[in-house]
């Protein structure tokens, strides 16, 4: 092993990035990934010329140019605009909250009116005041109707908790616009990959320097693996590499269920959310619309995506960042400096929810500053 300069673990967004801009500079790295694919999360292959999203939809968006530039170099990105709908017991509403999702629920039609019906809804809870979890936080920044029928039961189903018991920081950024606009997305640039996302990943790795081994687990040979390797790029769980040591960060996980439908379009969306409680899943996501609905005729997939309790052994999806598991994370971080020749990275690595352009920012910081080394 000691033709390589680095054993990357994980065939992600970070990873890929990470080997991609070494190999760069003239180092080799192996990849394993546990998996029998690359492209970690992001994964897409095509069914009946439909590009499926296998771990639930993915949009890119960003304001930092040059990573739209940088990304660009691996695919062509097509125009779409996430604009999501949300379906409370039949009734479907626009998302993000904003004019459309207003006039629907109360007949405002004007911005001023709008604000008027929140703030007679907010009731007795002022903005300038500190809420004590979730439910204060939204009845605060939208009022009771929106709250009850769009916020609480999907919520609820995402974090597996009373809304209640949930801090209020979960949502203290919910996009709320008094303008007719249903882009979700504050950001300069957005957009899907023409052709899906492993596209990027493979590129990313298809270097004479980078080997890549797919279907390895990295823990059933751990101990050699980091005797073997003068430097190690982890971006698994934290609290799985120390054995989980000082206990258990906790996440959350998600179920997929996907099927093949003979029809042209199910739902006329990409994504469509069940923002009610007595519906299990969350969202359906229909693939075919992420790419202005190209595929064969008469044939539709869409994915339907439930939440689940995470286990070990299950897919860590959501680092659930409250007080608790952040302190723990602080000291599992403290411990990673014990373990130099280690580089902790992603979102398992770092304990935090990236968005795919803030994982590819923070791998190019990362590989920036071990190069310099």
């Amino acid at each position: 092993m000691e033709k390589y300069d680095y054993l990357i673990v994980g065939a992600g967004l970070f990873g890929a990035t990470f080997a991609f801009e070494a190999a760069k500079k003239g180092k080799r790295t192996l990849v394993i990934e546990k998996r029998d694919h690359v492209g970690g999360n992001i994964y897409t292959h095509e069914i009946n010329g439909i590009q499926v999203h296998q771990y639930g939809a993915h949009i890119f968006h960003t304001s930092n140019k040059e990573i739209w530039d940088y990304i660009q170099q691996f695919a062509e990105f097509n125009r779409y605009t996430n604009s999501p709908i949300a379906n409370y017991k039949g009734e479907i509403y626009n998302l993000p909250f904003n004019m459309n999702t207003f006039n629907k629920l109360w007949g405002v039609k004007t911005p001023d009116e709008a604000v008027a019906k929140i703030a007679k809804q907010r009731g007795n809870f002022k903005l300038d005041e500190e809420p004590k979890n979730l439910e204060e936080q939204a009845i605060s920044l939208i009022g009771t109707d929106i709250y009850e029928k769009l916020v609480k039961g999907y919520t609820e189903k995402q974090w597996g908790q009373k809304a209640t018991e949930l801090p209020a920081f979960i949502i203290r950024r919910l996009p709320v616009r008094l303008t007719y606009d249903n882009n979700y997305f504050n950001d300069t640039y957005q957009g899907i990959p023409i052709g899906g996302y492993t596209q990027i990943v493979e590129k990313m790795l298809d270097n004479k320097l980078i080997d890549v081994k797919t279907g390895v687990d990295f823990f059933a040979k751990k101990d050699e693996y980091l005797q073997q390797f003068s430097k190690v790029v982890f971006t698994g769980m934290i609290d799985q590499f120390f054995n989980y040591e000082l206990g258990e960060l906790e996440y959350r996980s998600l179920k997929f269920e996907t099927e093949v439908l003979d029809t042209d379009n199910f739902q006329g969306n990409a994504v469509v959310n069940y923002t009610d409680a007595e519906t299990p899943y969350t969202r359906i996501i229909e693939h075919k619309h992420f790419e202005f609905g190209k595929g064969d005729k008469g044939k539709t997939i869409i994915t339907k995506e439930y939440p689940a309790d995470w286990q070990r052994g299950d897919e860590p999806y959501y680092p659930i960042n409250n007080e608790k598991n952040n302190e723990l994370y602080k000291k599992y971080k403290k411990m990673a400096k014990g373990v130099p020749n280690v580089i902790f990275g992603g979102r398992l690595g770092q304990y935090r929810y990236f968005d795919m352009h803030q994982v590819i920012h923070a791998a190019l910081t990362t590989v920036t500053q071990e190069l310099k080394k």
